[in-house]
């Protein structure tokens, strides 16, 4: 009698695990970065989106930027938060140079930003750093970003840039309108539970505080320097330093050394 053996081939794959988070625990943070779209005019907006997405309701905060220096990041915070209603206890982010020194990898943890920790410790929140080349694990963000690819058919209808962030807000309201295919429901009327979880922020106490701390700017080839997506000129000497600015609720003052130049 032949014995027949039969060899099979089985291949593993591992399954992505779904990770739900229960009210008031997580948000997501992350940019859509360099995206660029046209005015009437004709004129290139070079662009960053600020985002950040709440675990459990999937209510969803996004800003448009002309940087991702961590004084902005820290001011798209505040405002995304005063926009949620409150902070979850943690907040997840992928190793972006503002907020870690050193990334998460499979063999060490991540080193985060001293300034940008003692923001967290103000704010109320502890830091989670995405394992680098694991998307899955920030999915909720990462298909938010995917979602700005609806921006694109606004291309030359608008002329400024303050018709163009009137457009980016006004998307940002429309889509926490619309049934997350996840959860079957929206993220507006889903956050009338999480928000009871978040914990209070006092916004101002924390916008008076970013005021008071120094902001470095390099100034560009075209010797501008932005700030709060507003673009300042400055003498063309300057291109490639960095400067310093010191801001109070009337004015900006620019320093390059110790010296005042703006």
């Amino acid at each position: 009698m032949q014995l027949l053996i039969c060899v099979f081939e089985m291949k593993v794959h591992k399954a992505t695990i779904r990770f739900e988070t229960t009210p008031g625990l997580q948000a997501q943070v992350d940019w859509k970065e360099n995206m660029k779209l046209v005015s009437k005019s004709g004129e290139i907006f070079n662009i960053q989106i600020f985002l950040m997405v709440l675990g459990y309701s999937r209510l969803k905060y996004f800003e448009l930027t002309l940087d991702k220096t961590q004084d902005t990041l820290e001011r798209c915070m505040i405002n995304g938060l005063d926009y949620f209603g409150g902070t979850p206890k943690e907040i997840l982010f992928d190793n972006m140079r503002t907020v870690v020194d050193h990334s998460r990898s499979n063999y060490q943890k991540a080193v985060i930003n001293s300034k940008f920790y003692e923001f967290s410790k103000d704010v109320g929140f502890q830091i989670i750093t995405a394992r680098a080349y694991r998307p899955q694990t920030k999915g909720k963000v990462e298909s938010l970003a995917k979602l700005m690819g609806r921006l694109k058919p606004y291309n030359r209808e608008f002329n400024t840039l303050k018709e163009l962030e009137i457009i980016v807000n006004n998307f940002r309201d429309s889509i926490n309108l619309e049934v997350v295919q996840t959860t079957g429901e929206r993220p507006y009327d889903r956050h009338k539970k999480e928000k009871e979880y978040l914990h209070p922020i006092n916004k101002q106490a924390l916008i008076n505080n970013l005021f008071t701390l120094p902001i470095e700017r390099i100034v560009t080839k075209d010797s501008m320097f932005t700030y709060l997506n507003n673009k300042y000129s400055l003498d063309p000497k300057y291109i490639g330093k960095t400067v310093i600015l010191k801001v109070n609720r009337t004015k900006i003052d620019v320093f390059f050394g110790n010296q005042k130049i703006f």
